[in-house]
């Protein structure tokens, strides 16, 4: 429960003229280092410094600026990144307030941590922008550990503050708060509608939104003439609680609404705040967005003027010409040392400030929640498949989807995590296709244990499935906020919080691609251990052919591959029983994201024996071999084979390719990721040299997501794909959009057959290309 807004009113009234002054010299931050960069955000950094500073120092958030780690204290997400050098001068006044503290008492209360390593200074300002400085848009790293998500681009904060939020409740931390700040461009996104269903859905209570209402964006003309109504009338009709002041560049209506905000409520909150984008600035509105007054012009100096009127100051370079080079650095690091030193010349002021901040940082909860200590992350029972029950596993000559492996691995682990641990180790979303992309799972029990049921905001909180709607980018957003929420007690080097799970077509990946390359790279650079997500991707390829080629996915499943090299791990099961082998595989790994994809058609699960192929459980090396080359006969290169249907119907075809005496070494192309952490001796012992270039590849996906297995100037040639000739394939029957695609098995045979006879003609050709 939080304090009586009425006593931190009272408390904050009394203070309002120093708020003033802090607002001061945090405006003169934000435009001095604008100045010096020529680069950044004025406008709306300045519409926002008076919500910013009632939010920090009446008491409404819980937060420590010498420590944003700590795990109960309540999150900041500047959905509206760009306004981030309002984030930057904030925290560069609030830190000089603690460092003067800290060297006129020597107080270790207001002492930086770790030898200022996650202080952000006013002498950071002087690296707005650059390399190695300060980002231009909000980032979770560094010295913005305060910033609980990447963000900047429009719509792409809100789902991942909603996923923090969901995270917390779900671990009984409940009253920490998520606030996030936008303004309205940034809720007009299709994310936004998304975000506001979604939460009231899930009950988050503790999301709080303040929305800078300001009516403009980048463009000159205002958002009232397209967008219609107020802040009230895009929320209230979602069952959010809202409130909001139309002062809102006075303390007293702002800080009114803020402290009322945090208030116990039954539903998200969004407070709204009317101001004027650029206030004080020089330049209002549109004209204010991005481009800040040029460097050291008469606008510029017309404000500063008006500082150092009201302070008794004078910065360097007044009226004087333009400063360049080292000249210019020293000029804008001398007057942020000018506004700086109007804080610390004020000892009431620094001290007052100082307090305030201290205040805060004791008001964080020590503990909060019932998650544990992270072990549930420890337990290897989870990925070891050899322990695992005979239930997961199909006996050949039955007949399933391999996607209904998912559902079932789901509900081991989950079950497991729920009766050793008391809470689950996943939890899933999925865009109204939970049962069809058989991510349900995750909820139900296995065998004698039972899981967790679905979620509900009033009947079941703790459900691991969440009851979401149709909203793939949204659903993504929520589970990469969800699995940046750390509440190990030392959260550098444990993590102790959910991994989530989503789902959709493999066809409207792309939907989730925004959300999953912030989260990858926050985790790449954010120094805090963050959750790991599982993208699956349901109903790839052209197996989902009754739904026709506009939901079934042969390019769009590429996008899973549109990041770093290691960020993402790829699994490509053929059938059921690689699916909890490749899974148990790639999530013991440290890599954050898990992208799985499945097919819809059920199939005939193999012989292996029988058949002279490697058992499953070698799926968990990214690539075995089905076949590999008679020895003492001609050889016709390697094939790589990835997919459900084509995989299937090559392996029909084995016992056709030996009467034909195709002697070809085929490779089941399972995950290049989990392949390239396979030992050099195994990996040259499958694919051996010239594999890359000598091959051809069948697949149910497009032609050019095969490059990691084979590439060169006559691959494709011989090749079997559904982009076979750059078209897309239409719709009807499976078998009947396999032959569309040339992969039945009689393309199948005619295609290795004219790979393996064509190979000295194919290698001659190679070399002459390689000779020319």
């Amino acid at each position: 429960m939080r304090d009586d807004a009425d006593k931190l009113f009272a408390a904050a009234e009394a203070d309002f003229a120093r708020y003033e002054l802090v607002k001061d010299i945090i405006d003169e931050c934000i435009d001095l280092s604008l100045n010096y960069r020529q680069s950044g955000h004025p406008g709306g950094s300045r519409s926002k410094v008076h919500m910013m500073l009632a939010l920090l120092l009446s008491g409404a958030m819980r937060w420590d600026v010498l420590r944003p780690w700590r795990r109960f204290g309540d999150r900041f997400v500047l959905s509206a990144g760009h306004t981030v050098p309002l984030v930057y001068a904030t925290l560069a006044v609030l830190n000089e307030a603690m460092r003067a503290r800290y060297e006129a008492t020597g107080d270790p209360a207001f002492a930086f941590p770790d030898d200022g390593r996650w202080a952000l200074t006013w002498e950071w300002l002087l690296r707005l922008r650059r390399h190695g400085g300060l980002p231009g848009h909000a980032e979770m790293e560094g010295r913005t550990l305060f910033l609980k998500f990447n963000t900047g681009p429009s719509g792409h904060g809100m789902p991942p503050a909603a996923g923090e939020a969901l995270a917390l409740k779900m671990a009984g931390a409940g009253d920490v708060k998520v606030f996030v700040f936008e303004g309205e461009g940034g809720l007009t996104p299709g994310s936004a509608h998304e975000t506001k269903n979604t939460a009231w859905g899930l009950g988050l209570d503790n999301l709080v939104f303040m929305v800078d209402w300001n009516d403009f964006g980048i463009d000159s003309r205002p958002a009232s003439s397209v967008i219609h109504g107020t802040p009230e009338d895009w929320f209230a009709p979602y069952g959010w609680r809202t409130l909001g002041t139309e002062h809102g560049m006075e303390w007293g209506p702002v800080t009114r609404t803020v402290l009322d905000a945090v208030t116990d409520g039954d539903a998200p909150t969004m407070a709204w705040f009317r101001t004027v984008k650029g206030r004080g600035y020089g330049k209002v509105d549109a004209a204010s967005h991005g481009t800040p007054w040029p460097m050291n012009s008469p606008e510029f100096w017309t404000v500063r003027k008006e500082f150092m009127a009201r302070h008794g100051v004078t910065y360097h370079g007044v009226d004087a010409p333009v400063a360049s080079g080292a000249a210019a650095q020293e000029q804008a690091a001398a007057n942020l040392a000018v506004a700086i030193g109007v804080l610390r010349r004020d000892t009431d002021l620094v001290t007052w400030l100082s307090g305030r901040l201290a205040a805060a940082a004791a008001s964080v909860p020590s503990s909060d929640g019932f998650l544990g200590d992270g072990a549930v992350f420890r337990d290897r029972r989870f990925f070891d498949v050899a322990e695992y029950p005979s239930s997961m596993w199909k006996k050949p000559g039955e007949v399933a989807p391999n996607r209904a492996a998912l559902g079932t691995w789901g509900a081991y682990v989950n079950s497991l995590a729920l009766r050793d641990y008391g809470r689950p180790l996943f939890v899933a979303a999925s865009a109204d296709l939970a049962e069809s992309t058989n991510i349900a799972g995750f909820a139900k029990p296995f065998e004698d244990r039972p899981g967790s049921g679905w979620f509900s905001r009033t009947t079941n909180p703790a459900g691991a499935l969440l009851p979401t709607e149709i909203t793939e980018f949204t659903n993504a957003g929520l589970m990469a906020g969800l699995a940046t929420v750390n509440l190990a007690e030392d959260p550098f080097t444990d993590f102790d919080g959910f991994w989530g799970a989503c789902s959709t077509y493999g066809s409207f990946s792309y939907l989730k691609y925004g959300p999953m390359r912030l989260f990858s790279q926050l985790a790449q650079d954010c120094e805090l251990q963050v959750g790991k997500l599982l993208w699956v991707a349901g109903h790839s390829g052209p197996e989902t052919a009754e739904d026709s080629r506009t939901h079934f996915g042969i390019f769009e499943i590429g996008v899973t591959q549109l990041f770093p090299s290691g960020h993402v791990i790829d699994l490509h099961p053929w059938e059921h029983n690689e699916v909890p082998v490749l899974l148990a595989a790639a999530f013991s790994l440290d890599v954050p994201i898990v992208a799985l994809h499945l097919t819809r058609p059920p199939v005939e699960i193999p012989d292996r024996a029988a058949l002279g192929i490697p058992p499953f459980y070698e799926a968990a090396r990214g690539a075995y071999l089905i076949r590999d080359f008679q020895p003492g006969l001609p050889r016709g290169g390697t094939v790589y084979v990835r997919g459900t249907m084509p995989t299937r119907n090559l392996v029909s075809v084995l016992p056709a390719l030996d009467s034909l005496g195709l002697n070809v070494r085929i490779v089941a192309a399972l995950s290049p990721q989990l392949f390239a952490r396979q030992p050099a001796s195994y990996r040259s012992s499958v694919l051996g040299p010239g594999a890359r270039t000598d091959a051809m590849v069948i697949t149910n996906g497009a032609f050019k997501l095969m490059a990691d297995w084979a590439d060169g100037p006559l691959v494709r040639e011989y090749s079997l794909s559904p982009d076979f000739d750059d078209r897309w394939r239409t719709g009807g029957s499976v078998d009947e959009v396999i032959a569309e695609a040339r992969l039945a098995p009689s393309d199948i045979v005619a295609a290795i057959e004219r790979f393996a006879l064509d190979r000295a003609e194919r290698l001659s050709r190679l070399r002459a290309e390689l000779t020319d």
